[in-house]
């Protein structure tokens, strides 16, 4: 009766986001089938599972992770595999949503730490020893960024790419489980991707797939998102984890939210910056998702402000494709602008945007309808590689490349 009860509520919600939705009237190739990490049920429900970590600051690293029954919130870690003499505690929590209630989830920030250092640890007093590596301070710095991930077969193949890049940290533009209500699914997601965000950091932004708001039935944004993938706000001066900065080894790196307050007196409008992440893009030569407000409205409202900041790299995800733009101000070429690059191509469920605007506008340089990853190689204080990635036949191909310089650097721009 349970199950029943909570299809049929997840079919309302459905409904809801339909109506509620936009960029709908396109259709979508078909995508590979969906990929899903069931749970164990003979594990120890103490056993910790879901296991990722994000940066907290310049020395200290968030350890998040699952269990179904209540345990403590204690990180053991150390330098030496199977050496873990310094240790944490942090904080328990759990959500519901509709019918659902998730696990215990625990948040424990460890630290200071060493730069570019392997660390090994352990969540709680038993269970697996994990290990990751903290960037670095100082150039260079290797930065995967992706979009859209969901989880098919598509999304294995990018992650199985990313694993293989040498990477530090991972940006992810939003859109993370494609749960889309159903709360099982972010689970899934969790186990999903632990082999990777275990090891490295993730810093994620909320996507239109991340919100599950349902009018009466459950009217918060982003409960399970926040619950699940608490990103350092507080220590960036946000109030809010939809929106927060963080630095490391000279990149100064902003998230920004597209479905929460970007107006010119809302909180989020007061930030420094030089690379951004958002979801809805802000420039889109895609049929896909044209007109809507959490991209022409953010842009209107903040991308003066942006402009005068001098940021250097937007990364966007949302549309099911992968484009790279010049730099761009007001809709026009501009050597002072940032780069605007849309991501949305981690290997969801809804396949990808295959319909462009034709003519290509001037300002747009590589589009292409096809799933990857991109890499940022922040080589010094002057100069970036930018590479996409396309998954070709599960094989990672550079399909796309340009080296950015700094515009800190750039006569007649700083």
């Amino acid at each position: 009766m349970a199950v029943k009860t909570w299809f049929s509520l997840l079919a309302l919600a459905m409904v809801v986001a339909q109506l509620i939705g936009t960029g709908m009237a396109y259709e979508r190739p078909p995508a590979r089938k969906m990929y899903i990490v069931l749970d164990d049920d003979d594990q120890d429900p103490t056993h910790p599972e879901q296991v990722h970590i994000s940066m907290v600051g310049a020395d200290k690293m968030r350890i998040t992770w699952m269990t179904k029954d209540e345990t403590p919130a204690e990180v053991h870690y150390g330098t030496a595999q199977g050496q873990l003499g310094s240790s944490a505690t942090g904080s328990t929590r759990s959500y519901k949503y509709v019918i659902y209630t998730s696990g215990t989830i625990h948040d424990v920030v460890i630290g200071p730490l060493n730069a570019n250092t392997v660390y090994y640890y352990r969540c709680g007093s038993s269970g697996p020893e994990f290990s990751f590596k903290t960037p670095p301070s100082q150039f260079p710095i290797r930065i995967a960024v992706a979009g859209d991930f969901g989880q098919t077969e598509w999304t294995k193949s990018t992650l199985d790419h990313i694993s293989k890049s040498n990477y530090d940290l991972l940006l992810l533009a939003g859109d993370l489980s494609y749960a889309d209500f159903y709360q099982p699914l972010w689970d899934s997601f969790g186990r999903l991707v632990e082999p990777l965000a275990s090891q490295r950091p993730w810093m994620t932004a909320t996507g239109n797939h991340d919100v599950e708001k349902i009018i009466v039935v459950h009217p918060e944004k982003c409960t399970s998102y926040n619950a699940r993938w608490h990103m350092p706000f507080e220590e960036s001066g946000s109030t809010s984890n939809l929106y927060y900065s963080f630095e490391v080894a000279g990149v100064h790196a902003v998230v920004l939210g597209s479905y929460t307050d970007f107006g010119s007196d809302s909180d989020q409008y007061k930030t420094p910056w030089l690379v951004v992440m958002l979801h809805a893009p802000w420039y889109n030569s895609n049929s896909a998702h044209q007109g809507e407000e959490e991209s022409d409205g953010m842009r209107d409202s903040i991308e003066e402000m942006l402009y005068k900041a001098r940021v250097d790299v937007v990364f966007a995800g949302h549309v099911h494709a992968y484009e790279r733009f010049d730099r761009v101000y007001q809709g026009k070429t501009d050597k002072c602008g940032p780069v605007y690059i849309t991501i949305g191509d981690g290997g969801n469920r809804e396949g990808l945007a295959t319909k462009y605007i034709d003519p290509k506008p001037d300002i747009s340089l590589f589009r292409e309808a096809s799933f990857g990853h991109g890499q940022l190689n922040v080589v010094d204080g002057n100069t970036m590689e930018w590479t996409w990635h396309r998954n070709d036949d599960d094989q990672s191909v550079a399909s796309d490349s340009v080296t950015l310089k700094s515009l800190a650097t750039e006569p007649g721009c700083n």
